[in-house]
């Protein structure tokens, strides 16, 4: 018996690492042959915290330009979201606007869900083009809930990714 289901939608452009995040997450293995996701993929899994149990229904969209359309019909009684973009990639994060837009003008402001910014691909430091300060300073500015960096192929903060959304949907609903 689960104590909620959560609807999460997971947005960025196309090759941030929205699938590898999710497939680490669901599986914690590393996938580093992912394809492009075409329109939306859809996955579920149980999680525990704050003393709730709680199912996720994840929502990876496909990032390119040509998907977005689908986003608003998707966005629909989502619970909260995860914009992620990559660190190596500035134009990642300077698209975040254009799809906020796209939500937002789909929900009104009284259902806005928590999201989280989320810089992807953190393993590589060395090509690194968004610093992590910009990515708090965009997620602040934006009036996001939150900022995290993470790395699919080491694992590092994608448990605790989920878990930050997590418990900021059970909180939003009234149950923490």
């Amino acid at each position: 018996m689960y104590d909620a289901t959560f609807k999460l939608v997971i947005f960025g452009d196309a090759g941030c690492g929205k699938t590898t995040l999710t497939h680490r997450f669901l599986t914690n293995v590393f996938k580093p042959d992912s394809t492009m996701t075409i329109g939306v993929d859809f996955n579920v899994k149980s999680v525990a915290t704050l003393g709730r149990k709680v199912k996720l229904q994840i929502w990876d969209f496909g990032g390119e330009e040509r998907f977005r359309f689908l986003l608003p019909t998707y966005v629909r009684g989502a619970s909260g979201g995860l914009f992620m973009y990559d660190i190596t990639n500035f134009s990642t994060l300077a698209h975040i606007d254009d799809w906020l837009v796209v939500i937002r003008k789909e929900i009104k402001p009284e259902n806005r869900f928590p999201i989280l910014v989320v810089g992807g691909k953190a393993d590589l430091e060395d090509q690194r083009e968004v610093s992590s300060e910009e990515g708090i300073k965009i997620a602040k500015s934006r009036g996001l809930n939150g900022f995290i960096e993470t790395s699919s192929k080491t694992g590092d903060n994608v448990e605790k990714t989920f878990e930050a959304i997590t418990q900021l949907m059970i909180k939003k609903a009234g149950l923490g």
